[in-house]
């Protein structure tokens, strides 16, 4: 390019991010206007370290040139390999991915997406995509058709939810040609459901009955289009898997030490072990053993009364972002209206039934979902788990806020490869007892952090950690605080042992052929600002719109062994701009990127990165790099969403023929609604959330 071409704003947009003010307030209740709820003054180790509308309207590369938003230009050994194994039943979960399934050795060469605004769902040269399911379509046989005019809480809770966030694709038999998909729906916007809203106070109580059956969960049954990469939902009448989990009608079962604590006794529980629904599920992941796990992570936002709770536990409640000071907060979705629960002035407990990591068997779909406490509770993204060498399993979570922490769980029991009912019983187990740890690091080049992003002389950003342990089973190893206090109040623990504070980490996921662990670090707008912790070098820039990407290589391959070292090899934003970095490789080549929240691999070790909150100006995407070798830190985008929507899942089947993107709240535009859409995908009317496939039309593999 001789003339680099000025970025274009998005419609609509916050000033955190490209989010929306809208997806502000009802994705997480406006948490960046709130006090930061980390107010710990913690030590560093660092401290002490010397110096489309339809697939056959699909919109590729080479056809949206004139839209572009103009950039310029711009290995370490493997850990061994995890362990992998077939679930029971004859199911294999796709989360048992073998090394080098698809053959491609690595290398990416499909052409990458321009940044751009269009209103379509946008693939490469060669590739078409279709809409697998969207909000409205049923989910158990004989739900009614979707009427956007006449909804019904009793409809709702058998059709697809609303703004789908993670994906998971769980293969169903041994043919390859069928599927379970599992899919979280994080939150509702009421503007965009429901035709003459006003405001939230306006609603019927129907309309909020509506609103908690479309969050939870789905599970349908999917099927292959001939040998091709596409999937579709299997006809009618062949549904037997098909479930829909709610808000507010589904029973869970508390497990682990946390359980049956005063903390989680209510008025209808008096035992504290049966709590009712899951909220603002986030990102997830597959166990080996063929379950699904999901995150619990805006869950604050859903409650009154904080006011009235008692002042000892006020800190408490506060260190969550719940409001202390009114009793309708200005984001309140009022649910109290419908269910009193939700009001802490007459239940201070029912909060404390939600933060945690919810676990569904998508095979049995009358079991009832668990959360599980010996994970704890705080904003979870999600949790991913891998088999460590001595057949334990590890799961790795992020606290999705500013200033929070990275975590990993590591279980008593091990593993049991099989399909004999001994081996499912005890997997289905493995996640109820264990340790439950915290990450803190220490630094290699802290004088040298200025928070500008400049690479340290050292030509990297890296540094050791320590796991510190918070609890083990019963026993708790934070003064002051008893297992059961440091499970329901995980963020407090971690204060008290000093974690480290990082920019929003979300989505983390070890890779089951390095067995090194990718954390999102999304963005972190308030780094270094005001009386905020200033930028280090494992976040090495103040005001951090753009985000990074963390990654652990734990110490010996050991995943249940309480050392690591970490570098940063990709930190986003414009190529041109100095303060970003892609592991060395030359910035003219490499696809621009900003605020990554998902991430997955396929089966060579490619690491591919979803989008939320573009602050470049641009649509969300979908983004791949190899993680090793000469081609490492070689970003390409791979697709974008529409106008206003956020790229949620992804999920790459094992075969790595078919990709699976979750568009989230498409059109939610400052100032959009149903009578005045930003957005017409998918259907060109109004805007619904959807889960999308991608596929090679010459029946390749994804990237290659």
């Amino acid at each position: 390019m001789s003339e680099r071409p000025r970025l274009l704003p998005l419609l609509g947009q916050s000033g955190h991010s490209g989010r929306s003010a809208m997806t502000c307030l009802y994705r997480c209740g406006n948490a960046c206007d709130h006090p930061v709820p980390n107010e710990s003054e913690n030590e560093y180790f660092g401290d002490l370290v010397s110096g489309e509308v339809s697939r056959r309207g699909v919109m590729r590369a080479g056809a949206i040139g004139a839209m572009v938003l103009g950039f310029s230009g711009a290995a370490a050994a493997a850990a061994t390999p995890a362990m992998a194994a077939p679930v029971a039943e004859g199911f294999v979960p796709g989360a048992t991915r073998k090394p080098g399934n698809g053959g491609t050795k690595g290398k990416l060469d499909f052409k990458p997406i321009p940044p751009n605004t269009l209103d379509s769902f946008v693939v490469p040269n060669g590739y078409d995509h279709s809409v697998v399911i969207k909000w409205g379509d049923e989910v158990v046989p004989g739900a009614p058709g979707f009427d956007l005019n006449k909804q019904t809480a009793k409809a709702q809770s058998k059709q697809f939810g609303y703004n789908n966030d993670f994906v998971g694709v769980i293969p169903l038999g041994r043919g390859g040609d069928k599927a379970l998909l599992v899919v979280n729906h994080e939150y509702t916007n009421e503007n965009l459901m429901f035709p003459g809203f006003t405001t939230l106070d306006a609603l019927s109580t129907e309309q909020i009955k509506v609103a908690m059956a479309a969050h939870g969960l789905s599970v349908v049954e999917i099927e292959r289009v001939e040998k091709t990469g596409e999937w579709v939902v299997v006809d009618r009448g062949r549904r037997a898997y098909n479930r829909r989990i709610t808000a507010s009608e589904t029973a869970f079962q508390f497990t682990g030490p946390a359980a049956g604590s005063a903390w989680l006794k209510t008025a209808a529980d008096p035992r504290g072990t049966t709590p009712i629904g899951t909220l603002n599920n986030c990102a997830g992941g597959v166990t080996p053993w063929g379950t699904v796990l999901s995150g619990e992570e805006n869950f604050n936002q859903y409650f009154v009364g904080g006011d009235a709770v008692a002042a000892e536990l006020k800190p408490r409640y506060a260190r969550y972002g719940i409001s202390t000071s009114a009793r309708y907060p200005s984001d309140s979705r009022k649910w109290d209206r419908v269910q009193e629960r939700f009001d802490l002035a007459k239940h201070p407990n029912e909060a404390n039934r939600f933060g945690w990591i919810v676990e569904v068997d998508p095979f049995d779909p009358e079991s009832k979902p668990r959360k599980h406490t010996a994970l704890g509770r705080f904003k979870h993204e999600g949790a991913n788990v891998i088999v460590a060498k001595n057949g334990k399993v590890v799961a790795y979570m992020g606290d999705d806020e500013r200033f929070d922490y990275l975590y990993k769980f590591v279980s008593d029991k091990k593993y049991i490869a099989g399909d004999s009912s001994y081996a499912r019983k005890n997997n289905l187990s493995l996640l109820e007892s264990g340790t439950l740890y915290v990450a803190k690091l220490s630094y290699t080049s802290a004088a040298e952090i200025d928070g500008t992003g400049k690479l340290p002389s050292d030509g990297a950003f890296n540094g050791t950690g320590t796991w510190v342990k918070l609890v083990s089973g019963n026993k708790s190893f934070v003064d002051g605080m008893t297992a059961a206090d440091v499970l329901v109040f995980t963020r407090l623990a971690g204060d008290k042992v000093g974690a480290t504070k990082m920019d929003r980490p979300e989505d983390v996921q070890p890779s089951l052929i390095s067995g090194k662990i990718y954390a999102a670090m999304t963005n972190n707008s308030n780094r270094g600002v005001g009386t905020n912790a200033a930028a280090d070098e494992a976040n090495p820039r103040n005001a951090n719109k753009h985000g990074h990407i963390f990654e652990i290589t734990e110490d010996k391959g050991d995943h249940t062994g309480e050392s690591f070292s970490w570098a940063l090899p990709i930190v986003c934003g414009d190529p041109a701009d100095s303060s970003t970095y892609f592991s060395g490789y030359d910035k003219t080549k490499v696809s621009p990127i900003s605020c990554p929240d998902n991430v997955a691999f396929d089966s060579t070790g490619n690491l591919w990165i979803s989008t939320d909150g573009n602050a470049l100006g641009g649509n969300d995407g979908l983004f791949a790099t190899p993680i090793e070798g000469p081609e490492k830190g070689h970003l390409k985008q791979f697709l974008t969403v529409p106008r206003g929507a956020e790229t949620c899942g992804p999920f790459i089947t094992e075969d790595d023929r078919s990709v699976f993107v979750a568009v989230q709240h498409p059109g939610e535009i400052n100032g959009a609604s149903v009578e005045n859409p930003a957005s017409n995908w998918p259907d060109g009317d109004i805007a619904k959330p959807g889960v999308v496939v991608t596929w090679r039309r010459d029946g390749g593999y994804i990237g290659a």
